[in-house]
């Protein structure tokens, strides 16, 4: 009697534990299970950096810290400035079914190859502009700053400062970033047309320095040149060869506050050597709103809504191109910019 009882009890309990398991398999193929992997394939991002220099370090730091406020995943990797690196990592995204991806391009040049290489991911260009710029379309766009407004704002502050002393001629040493990306040669067009357009003449004291954005490098480069030509003011592309250039004049005993030296980005270092006095003036370029309007126009491609949905950034006509304005920078305003 009591072995009927223990085996009847015991077939409910084997019989129970299968029901239970049968239930609980098919939760775990429901609609529920599809979509948190639909949700985890749409909030997944990689961040490909060209680099990691000052500037771009500030940008990739905002885009991480945006993408936690987003609830977006993001990843970023560092191509160490090689195209073939970067390619790979956008082929990696590919192949890990993510749905965009944001590329800081080690070469601009490559913009068709970096599209070929997505596939059908949408694809999010962000600081370096397309060499090639009919590559923008509804699937691939860019997040960036209008280059041509960062060189008018250097000079037009050296072209007023100038008119105070009363020079309508000037001489120039010019520190260019990397030779033939977009950013170098508009920031230099540009620098050079305001100073025209506003009635300065300016010409070479030197050949433009090539120093690839490196703060380094334009410390060794223009070291010699200091006390053998004839100069009245330092142009560079950005604050990291600014600073570069103001290290090099304190080691040969130049007072770097009495020659105008603007640079570009006011960066962190950038903008405590304006309220030194040792960089005259910089350009803001927004490395955090660049970073967070890279995450907001991929998440918006994804959604399939225009790239500047839930944010106050401008598009360009064609709505392919979002910009984060420049704006300069001077001893007058530069406390505002530290919390920025």
């Amino acid at each position: 009697m009591k072995k009927k009882f223990f085996g009847r009890v015991l077939s409910v309990l084997i019989l129970t534990t299968m029901v239970v398991s049968m239930l609980t398999a098919c939760g775990g193929k429901s609609d529920g299970g599809s979509e948190d992997a639909s949700s985890s394939d749409s909030q997944t991002l990689t961040l490909i950096m060209s680099q990691r220099d000052e500037w771009l370090s500030e940008m990739e730091e905002a885009a991480i810290k945006e993408a936690k406020d987003l609830g977006i995943k993001l990843t970023t990797v560092d191509a160490q400035l090689d195209t073939s690196k970067m390619l790979q990592f956008i082929e990696t995204a590919r192949n890990d079914g993510q749905k965009a991806i944001i590329i800081n391009m080690v070469d601009p040049e490559t913009a068709v190859q970096c599209v070929e290489a997505a596939g059908d991911m949408f694809v999010v260009f962000v600081n370096r502009y397309p060499a090639d710029d009919s590559v923008l379309n509804e699937k691939v766009v860019y997040v960036g700053s209008d280059e041509n407004t960062s060189g008018k704002f250097q000079g037009e502050w050296l072209a007023e400062h100038f008119k105070e002393e009363g020079k309508t001629e000037i001489k120039y040493i010019l520190l260019n970033g990397i030779l033939g990306q977009t950013s170098t040669t508009l920031r230099t067009a540009s620098v050079l047309k305001a100073l025209e357009d506003s009635g300065i003449k300016a010409s070479e004291a030197t050949a433009p320095l090539a120093c690839e954005y490196a703060r380094e490098m334009a410390q060794d480069t223009i070291a010699p040149l200091l006390k053998t030509t004839k100069y009245d003011c330092v142009i560079s592309n950005n604050d990291g060869m600014a600073l570069g250039a103001i290290e090099a004049m304190t080691a040969e005993g130049i007072d770097a506050t009495t020659i105008p030296i603007v640079g570009i980005d006011a960066t962190t270092d950038g903008r405590q050597a304006v309220k030194d006095g040792t960089l005259s003036m910089t350009v803001f370029q927004n490395a955090k709103g660049q970073g967070r309007g890279a995450l907001i126009a991929a998440q918006n491609l994804i959604a399939g809504k225009a790239i500047n949905d839930g944010s106050d950034y401008e598009v360009d006509e064609s709505g392919n191109i979002l910009w984060i304005p420049f704006e300069p920078v001077t001893k007058e305003n530069v406390a505002e910019y530290d919390n920025r």
